[in-house]
């Protein structure tokens, strides 16, 4: 038996302590604890008092109808005079549940009766009532929630959920125009805000769902709407940050948080975001920016779940908007500046069509020629025509048919993009300052890139047809006005259409050497001698045409007509010859000759750089350095990297970077300008010289200056040159040489440069090219750094890696173990004003011994040997005894406690037990003492728990000097600036603090079950219906004394 100091504990009856008398014990609520039921010692009369009883006990049977119990219950209401005794005996029964925390059906159907129950006073909202029959109707209300807002802050946790979940159940089951007192709705909504701040996540959710219409989204100060904000941003638990999501008004204020929840760790979280997007936001009130990166993000999702929500809800919602016009979506996105995104968003919108009129009715309108008139083309519908033929083209022989009537034959389209590339014009500097201008050239070249990318969807089975556009290609590449943007697409589709490898070197090198050296008409030098007698000659002719015309007029004054005819007719010749030098004087020689002229201007190189680069990606990387290709190099890339133009230096480094890959030689020769183009230029075209300095490294490892490769190659501390040959030496200079440098652009200022260089690392260590600790030690505090926090792909790039590297095999786990002493000396040395002092110490720690599990191997090892944790505890042992008194020991018995450490006996285990016994001698903390002996019992095999979370668990329970709190009340550690949580790289551990903030994980003194044989399927039944609670025998038994 249980007094009423039982009930101040649970938080009920503190002020009606006169309504209760005994309590009673009852079998049926014996899941782990026993329950506290309380009776009542009101002296009713019978009828009333079993109407009550039996209206509770039939609303736990949901076969019951709850209607008809209800308005019983109301007639039975409206009958009495004073409701006083009714309502208490109401509330007693009502409390039954209350105490039940656990979603039981029978005490479900209780709530949801009571809900109906109070939700049946409601009057309609008639401004012709008089007030005082409204106070009459809503008094059972009122009283409901006065007695509900007066328990809300009761000690137990299961009275405070229920609390939550009737306020919440009440407010919705008003209508939508109910009216409710002032000061009643301050109160309620006081009372709410207080429980969305509480310990346990169920009635943080309750709390979040009951303030749901509270909320006033146009008011920005508005209580509600800054708690949920607080709730999305900050809360632990995903369940709580769902249920904010499901009922927060968005708002000018909340829309960006919304938003944010697409990018949750969790990956219900971001469904329910996307859902409530999809179902509440019109798509004119996203930015460009935010609808891009939904599609973006959510159609790449690691989570199918995720990915089919925004296909079958969020796109069907913005297509309704928008009249089903999937153009006008287009339109919407942008897609000049997101060609990739929308490409990915009509894929999916095809492949929910139901058969393939769907995917003609919706988009473009081709011609008999089937193609799209060049005066229609937009970025739009020429990106629908690409996409809807890539999808139609992927399904293989399914759609062979369809595609026939999407594309022409090859010849004809190839005429059609000649026809419109040859309408491009170039910007002059004049027409680049005009915007207009230059967004329509901008807009030219989208539309020809997709056309261009068609020309992989054509049928190139046809033999006329591929040979004609293959020539219409290498037109295109010739001509001067064709965009720079538009060459490596092209070269790409012409070595594509291409099937010998020799060709396409070939035709590639007579375009470059047309492109950089065109045919052009040149006329030679003019002799000046041969100028001046013509002139002399003309003149003369002039003079003598002068003479003979006053020797004519002389002649017909004379009347001699004899030699006036003869006079004319030598006039006349003199004309003949007058016109025929000023017409050789005024046309230019005839010795104009063709001949071909070397352009040197950044523009015609860069065509030239791309189209070479190009080319060296698509050969094969087995074939070599053919003399085409060599002359290439010598003649265009080397003079190239010198160029004072910075984008023609860029692409130099990028053709010399992909040149080297086909040959060693090449390589080894041009390694040293490599390295100088990584420290001395532009950030731009450093970041081009690393890219290819890694490349070579991935290629041919880190000897690459040897004649002999090996597959790794293990980093010394220092070089080593007792009695090597000289060769060897200075092969191992220059390899330390390149490490150092790679080292130092860790530290750089330059982000960019600084994440190639960490991720240039990451994929050398993971392909087993470099074999270092110091290099793991620092990409662990680069990502760790606050500096970094900003910087989201150093920090994803690192957070996949450091898992898989972990986990690919033995050798990898050991290098982690070396890298954990210098990483944690790193972090305690570190000085106050370095952005290393704010890391979480505890948390790197805990890292390591994650990355070093031996269940974390993908691949565990057929011999069990000595585990890398056993290795790793001998180390930290080690260090401890190094300076038993420095601060940081705590931390490294912390950490021994998470080791999986073999108990059997062995030449590691009893190393282990003589460091452990060492420890003990002189540590004089109480915890580390604690931790040392609990170890020592596991290795002598008094207690084996292989478990680290369960060793975590106890250790918390032990630890009475330093724990801020118990496990009830725990809660995980908010990060400190800079500092990020390796929950990604953890299973064991954090499983089990997240359990301990899930929705089963928050029960009061609810032991741990320990492991043991599963049941039978008959066994499991009977447990169940043993589970099954039911409020009438705790109703009907009387309180007989103890």
């Amino acid at each position: 038996m249980i007094d009423s100091q039982r009930l101040k504990e649970a938080g009920l009856g503190c002020s009606r302590e006169r309504t209760f008398r005994k309590v009673a014990r009852s079998p049926l609520f014996n899941i782990g604890n026993s329950r506290a039921i309380f009776r009542s010692n009101i002296n009713m009369p019978g009828d009333r008092d079993l109407e009550i009883e039996e209206a509770f006990r039939r609303a736990q049977k949901a076969h019951n109808n709850k209607a008809k119990l209800v308005a019983s219950l109301k007639n039975r209401y409206n009958k009495l005079e004073d409701k006083t005794e009714f309502h208490e005996e109401f509330i007693r029964c009502l409390k039954y549940a209350m105490i039940i925390y656990t979603r039981e059906p029978a005490v479900e159907n209780v709530i949801d009766f009571v809900t109906k129950f109070a939700a049946s006073f409601e009057t309609p909202v008639n401004e012709d009532a008089e007030e005082e029959e409204e106070e009459d109707e809503n008094e059972f209300l009122n009283f409901l929630f006065s007695f509900l807002l007066e328990s809300h802050g009761a000690n137990s946790h299961a009275v405070r959920f229920r609390v939550c979940q009737l306020v919440n159940k009440l407010l919705g089951s008003l209508s939508e125009n109910a009216q409710i007192d002032d000061g009643l709705c301050d109160r309620i909504h006081e009372a709410m805000l207080i429980r969305v701040t509480d310990k346990y996540p169920n009635v943080r959710i309750q709390a979040a769902l009951a303030m749901a219409r509270l909320q006033d989204p146009s008011n920005s100060d508005c209580p509600t709407i800054k708690a949920y904000v607080l709730l999305l941003e900050n809360d632990s638990n995903p369940e709580v940050r769902r249920a904010v999501l499901s009922c927060i008004a968005p708002s000018v204020t909340t829309l960006t948080k919304i938003y944010k929840r697409t990018r949750d760790v969790k990956e219900k979280v971001r469904k329910l975001a996307y859902q409530v997007l999809a179902e509440k936001v019109h798509i004119r009130a996203l930015s460009i920016a935010q609808r891009v990166s939904l599609l973006h993000e959510g159609l790449s999702d690691s989570a199918d779940s995720v990915k089919e929500v925004v296909k079958t809800h969020l796109l069907p919602a913005w297509l309704r908007l928008l009249q089903g016009d999937v153009l006008q979506l287009l339109h919407k996105l942008d897609v000049e500046n997101c060609a990739e995104t929308a490409v990915t968003t009509l894929h999916a919108i095809f492949s929910m069509a139901t058969s393939p009129d769907d995917l003609l009715q919706n988009g473009v309108r081709l011609d008999e020629r089937k193609l799209i008139p060049v005066d229609s083309l937009t970025c739009e519908n020429v990106l629908y025509w690409r996409a809807l033929c890539e999808f139609v083209k992927s399904k293989g022989n399914e759609g062979e048919e369809l595609l026939e009537q999407l594309l022409p034959e090859a010849a004809i389209f190839a005429e059609y993009l000649y026809s419109y590339l040859r309408s491009i014009t170039g910007l002059s500097e004049e027409k680049k300052a005009d915007m207009t201008q230059l967004e329509m050239a901008m807009t030219q070249e989208f539309v020809g890139q997709q056309l261009i990318v068609l020309v992989g969807c054509l049928d190139s089975s046809e033999e006329g047809g591929r040979k004609r556009m293959v020539a219409v290609l290498q037109e295109i590449l010739v001509m001067p006005n064709t965009p720079t943007s538009l060459i490596g697409l092209l070269v790409e589709k012409l070595i594509g259409l291409l099937r010998d490898e020799t060709q396409k070197i070939q035709m590639v090198a007579e375009i470059i050497s047309d492109v950089r050296e065109p045919i052009l008409p040149i006329s030679a030098p003019v002799d000046e001698n041969e100028k001046r007698r013509k002139q002399v000659r003309l003149a003369e002719v002039r003079v003598q045409i002068m003479e003979a015309k006053q020797t004519l007029e002389e002649c017909i004054s004379c009347q001699d007509f004899s030699r006036a005819a003869v006079l004319k007719d030598s006039i006349s010749q003199l004309e003949e010859l007058k016109n025929q030098l000023t017409l050789e004087a005024s046309q230019p020689a005839d010795n104009i000759k063709e001949q071909r002229v070397e352009k040197s201007d950044p523009e015609t190189l860069l065509k030239c750089l791309t189209m070479c680069a190009e080319l060296f990606k698509q050969i094969n990387i087995k074939r070599g350095i053919c003399p085409t290709m060599n002359a290439l190099i010598e003649s265009l890339i080397l003079p190239s990297v010198s160029n004072p133009n910075p984008a023609v230096r860029n692409m130099a480094v990028i053709c010399l970077g992909t040149a080297a890959l086909h040959s060693k030689d090449l390589a080894n020769t041009h390694l040293v300008l490599l390295l100088q183009i990584t420290q001395l230029d532009e950030p731009k075209i450093r970041i081009s010289s690393l890219r290819a300095l890694i490349d070579q490294l991935l290629l041919n490892g880190l000897n690459i200056l040897s004649n002999k490769s090996a597959p790794i190659s293990q980093v010394p501390d220092s070089p080593d040159s007792n009695g090597q040959p000289e060769q060897q030496t200075e092969e191992e200079s220059t390899v330390q040489s390149i490490l150092k440098m790679l080292s130092e652009f860790l530290d750089s200022e330059i982000c960019e440069l600084r994440t190639e260089t960490a991720e240039g690392l990451a994929k050398l260590m993971y392909c087993g090219r470099i074999l270092s600790p110091k290099l793991l030690s620092r990409l662990v505090l680069l990502w760790y750094n606050p500096v970094t926090e900003d910087d989201q792909r150093l920090r994803h790039c690192l957070g996949v890696f450091l898992q898989l590297y972990a986990r690919a095999s033995r050798t990898n786990q050991e290098c982690v173990e070396e890298s954990f002493l210098p990483t944690m000396r790193t972090l305690f040395n570190a000085p106050v004003t370095s952005p290393l002092s704010e890391v979480d110490a505890s948390n790197v720690a805990e890292l390591f011994v994650e990355l070093t599990r031996p269940s974390a191997l993908v691949q565990p090892a057929a011999v069990q040997a000595v585990s890398v944790h056993d290795s790793l505890a001998v180390r930290i042992c080690n260090e401890i005894l190094r300076d038993i008194s420095a601060p940081e020991v705590r931390l490294y018995c912390k950490t021994l406690s998470w080791l999986e450490i073999n108990t059997e006996p062995g030449p590691a285990n009893s190393e282990l037990q003589l460091l452990l016994k060492d420890i003990l001698q002189e540590v004089k903390d109480k915890y580390c003492t604690r931790v040392i002996e609990k170890l020592c019992n596991q290795l002598n095999g008094d207690r084996c728990s292989k478990s680290g979370s369960n060793q975590d668990t106890t250790l918390l329970t032990l630890d009475e000097n330093t724990a801020e709190v118990t496990k009830e009340e725990i809660k995980p550690k908010r990060a400190k600036r800079g500092q990020k949580k390796a929950s990604t790289a953890k299973n064991g551990k954090l499983a089990s603090k997240a359990e301990l903030s899930s929705d089963e994980g928050d029960e009061e003194n609810v032991p741990e079950a320990p492991p043991s044989v599963r049941p039978s399927r008959r066994a499991k039944i009977a447990a169940l219906d043993k589970t099954k609670q039911d409020l009438t025998a705790l109703m009907n038994q009387e309180s007989n004394g103890p």
